[in-house]
């Protein structure tokens, strides 16, 4: 079996399993997934990625939607939904929200399921990117695996 440990920031869409659930064919896969709940140092940061990407009105409503501490129930239910829908897909599949340091969680997660790969599936950070400061970016040297970066789907 082929385990992925699949990092998120947002529940999984219908496209998204389908999409990390066939990135192997007919391949068994079972997935450790993480869930990082929305930080609130980032709205800066987000709303300059909205506004690159056309959605002035998302942009000006960056302070709606809850962060840090706030934002641990609605993380735990998006999780909930996800593990639900992989499972749902025929893969096995388990998962936490992350508290603190997400990235010394992924290298033990990594380590202690010997996973095959990490997929981080979050939405376009171009500021983040452009500096190499997402997480893709970041795990990449912090894990012994693959580290595939894919951009999750809208709703």
């Amino acid at each position: 079996m082929f385990t992925t440990v699949l990092m998120i920031e947002k529940p999984l869409t219908p496209a998204d399993v389908e999409f990390v659930t066939t990135l192997h064919g007919d391949e068994a896969v079972s997935f450790v997934v993480l869930m990082q709940p929305r930080g609130d140092q980032d709205r800066l940061l987000r709303a300059i990625d909205d506004v690159a990407l056309g959605e002035l009105e998302q942009a000006t409503q960056e302070g709606d939607v809850p962060e840090g501490q706030d934002a641990m129930l609605p993380a735990a239910r998006a999780l909930q939904h996800s593990l639900e829908a992989l499972r749902g897909s025929g893969a096995e599949a388990v998962g936490q929200v992350v508290e603190d340091h997400p990235l010394d969680l992924l290298g033990s997660i990594v380590e202690q399921t010997n996973a095959d790969e990490v997929i981080v599936l979050t939405a376009p950070h171009f500021v983040e990117e452009f500096f190499h400061r997402d997480w893709a970016s970041k795990a990449r040297h912090k894990v012994g695996v693959p580290v595939l970066k894919l951009f999750s789907h809208s709703d």
